[in-house]
């Protein structure tokens, strides 16, 4: 089983990843936690595509959570059995990444880098608004959508992915 997890940030993909992995006892990454160094230092692109390529070669199950377009989208998406896109209001995940930043206050969740302490500013807040949901980001969800239409799973709302969780008999943990 092979999982892509994409979507907005603040949209429930790094929990989704972690029950779902909970549930199946398969290996899952955060793409956050190859992408960032410390003090949200972003690492070098070679050693981040090396560290993922790694991932997938020694992997026969896995579960990736993170976009990432440029850290080897067309390979994860083919090789997944099944793609499912968080596409929340940006209502929604704003409301989760201020939630997640009290929760984690200080500290660094289990979905990112040791080192990098749970932050909500305003760039981060205009992020999740407006500029991670760009045309070209929203079309490339549509593209990717048109062409795995027979694994992917789209999801638009909280009742949404309440159902999905019920569906598969996942638990639906915040526990980071």
């Amino acid at each position: 089983m092979k999982i892509s997890i994409i979507g907005y940030s603040g949209s429930g993909k790094s929990t989704l990843c972690k029950n779902i992995a909970n549930k199946y006892k398969i290996n899952k990454l955060y793409l956050d936690t190859i992408h960032w160094l410390p003090n949200w230092v972003e690492k070098e692109k070679d050693l981040e595509i090396k560290e993922l390529t790694e991932f997938l070669d020694s992997n026969t199950s896995w579960i990736i959570d993170g976009n990432y377009f440029s850290l080897l989208l067309d390979r994860r998406l083919d090789e997944s059995d099944k793609i499912i896109i968080l596409k929340l209001n940006r209502f929604s995940c704003l409301h989760r990444a201020i939630k997640r930043k009290n929760r984690f206050k200080n500290k660094s969740r289990e979905s990112i880098t040791n080192g990098c302490e749970e932050r909500i500013d305003f760039s981060f807040a205009m992020w999740i608004l407006f500029t991670g949901r760009t045309y070209k980001r929203r079309k490339k969800y549509k593209d990717i959508a048109s062409k795995y239409k027979d694994k992917c799973i789209i999801i638009r709302n909280q009742k949404e992915l309440n159902d999905y969780y019920k569906l598969e008999n996942i638990d639906n943990k915040y526990d980071d």
